[in-house]
């Protein structure tokens, strides 16, 4: 079975469409995941993220400042886009948002599908939007994407920082959490909602670990010793975000894998995938690790293409010497045990 945290295809068929593709489904596609392939694939879960650029959602003046009422408005569309296809394919994939709703997918021999969002932005700040969000079956999202916005500053940040290569490499240690975010961490928790620190600074991530009581994820990160991109996380945090009982999810980007020098290829290979799963369980332990593929968020990963490559890295991961009770812990037992605790 399979489980992954992250994959931004909602986004990505609306995008396609905005290009002329109308022909671009959830059903079957020629993107990383379709439905089709999630069931042949053995996928018992998967995380569907509403992904909202700021930028070019008009949710940033030209100025810089935020326009909440144009991320909200394109977070409700993406979820409009969300709730059609899933009625398209209902004999494949089914919404869930608890434990019980997981079991009866899984008993009916569905794919189950989470919501997610990505980019705690789309609140502007509203406590109010982000209780309307878990109503509407959001169970996790990151506090940032690339911007800096209400809650708190990204390691990436598209706005103002060192631009190209060098911003792959450079973490910000000194911006965190707002007094709003840190209000959020707290209003997510008992709501239920996990807090999802991928993309979030540095010194964000040391913020919510501070401010948090429970068990909190990195959806899509690997580790920053085996690859030096800042959207990876430290030894240190892998061991902080283990102990309190957090996952991280093995992403597929290719230069979040390995990163090659500038303007050197990288086609993508399993090799940096199996290191990093080893450094990440050698580091944290063996119940810290999931998936979380960025499928559709990223570009092809020509070892890992899509849903259809999971039998491929179990096969490469269990050579490289993981047992079958570890790659069940790292393909779907971990994530399940933090989004679902009551399984």
């Amino acid at each position: 079975m399979v489980m992954d945290m992250h994959c931004d295809t909602i986004s990505e068929i609306r995008n396609r469409r905005s290009k002329g593709e109308e022909v671009c489904r959830l059903r079957e596609n020629r993107l990383h995941i379709d439905a089709r392939r999630l069931q042949e694939s053995g996928y018992l879960l998967q995380c569907f993220a509403l992904y909202v650029n700021l930028r070019s959602c008009g949710g940033l003046d030209e100025q810089g400042a935020l326009q909440p009422e144009k991320t909200w408005e394109e977070l409700q569309s993406l979820y409009r886009l969300y709730q059609e296809e899933l009625a398209d394919c209902a004999d494949l994939l089914q919404p869930v948002s608890s434990a019980s709703q997981l079991e009866n997918c899984r008993q009916q021999g569905r794919t189950a599908a989470l919501l997610t969002v990505e980019e705690g932005g789309v609140c502007g700040g509203s406590l109010e939007k982000l209780e309307e969000l878990y109503a509407m079956g959001v169970r996790m999202m990151t506090l940032t994407w690339n911007f800096p916005n209400e809650l708190g500053y990204p390691n990436l940040n598209a706005q103002n920082r060192c631009p190209g290569y060098q911003a792959l490499l450079l973490a910000d240690t000194e911006h965190g959490l707002t007094e709003t975010g840190r209000s959020f961490v707290a209003r997510m928790e008992e709501l239920g909602m996990l807090v999802d620190v991928s993309h979030l600074s540095d010194r964000g991530f040391w913020d919510v670990l501070e401010e948090s009581t429970v068990a909190f994820v990195a959806s899509h990160s690997n580790a920053r010793a085996v690859c030096p991109c800042v959207r990876n996380l430290t030894d240190e945090m892998i061991r902080a975000l283990a102990e309190r009982g957090g996952v991280m999810g093995l992403n597929f980007c290719k230069d979040f894998l390995y990163l090659p020098p500038e303007g050197v290829p990288n086609p993508g290979s399993l090799a940096p995938a199996v290191a990093h799963a080893r450094h990440i369980c050698n580091t944290g332990g063996e119940d810290c690790l999931g998936l979380g593929s960025d499928f559709d968020g990223i570009e092809t990963n020509e070892a890992l293409p899509g849903a259809q490559a999971m039998e491929q890295l179990w096969t490469e991961l269990k050579r490289s010497g993981f047992t079958e009770r570890q790659l069940d812990k790292i393909f779907y037992q971990n994530v399940l045990r933090v989004l679902f605790p009551v399984c």
